[in-house]
């Protein structure tokens, strides 16, 4: 298929890519701290025309650390930091189950990248998933999406414990990903 057909989108996990992580979740906006760089990553992507879709597990819902109301103060407060330098975050998939619901949107199973995929008509093999740990990059390649560790987050840990699927790139951040990642594309 040629480059011009191919519609260009890249899918982020948030929480230890975009933002700040913590193990106790990130619950409320005042949380919600974007990692230095990361914001302005985005933008570099979206000036290159590509389109960026966060795909996020957040279980605090489930566990009642947090409500839907809270969630979407989160999401608005990224949409409003992203949109001050330029950026333009499309759309945010998320599951708010816990693992004991056993649903097949909660990574590492692959339903919400089979969601994003369909939403947007992509071409999963042609599409990068950017995470800090296995799960992110085993719910994308389970769709043939590109993986990319970023060692923000939970990334140095993922990294260390070995067993990345292969064709796995690795990335200081999100910044460094997106340098790589569109200095690449040119070749």
């Amino acid at each position: 298929m040629p480059i011009s057909a191919i519609k260009k989108l890249v899918v982020l996990d948030r929480d230890g890519v975009i933002n700040v992580d913590s193990d106790a979740f990130i619950k409320t906006p005042d949380e919600w701290i974007p990692l230095p760089g990361s914001l302005e990553a985005i933008a570099r992507l979206n000036h290159a025309g590509y389109r960026v879709v966060v795909a996020t597990n957040q279980s605090g819902i489930g566990r009642g650390l947090f409500d839907m109301a809270t969630l979407n103060e989160m999401h608005l407060k990224m949409h409003r930091a992203a949109a001050a330098v330029g950026a333009r975050i499309d759309a945010v998939f998320f599951c708010p189950h816990t693992e004991a619901d056993h649903c097949d949107c909660r990574k590492p199973k692959p339903g919400m990248m089979q969601m994003i995929a369909e939403r947007f008509e992509i071409e999963p093999e042609h599409t990068p998933v950017v995470g800090d740990s296995l799960r992110d990059l085993q719910a994308g390649v389970a769709l043939r999406f590109q993986p990319h560790l970023v060692l923000t987050g939970k990334g140095k840990k993922t990294l260390a414990a070995g067993g990345l699927p292969p064709g796995t790139k690795v990335h200081d951040d999100l910044r460094a990903f997106a340098h790589d990642f569109l200095s690449h594309e040119q070749e």
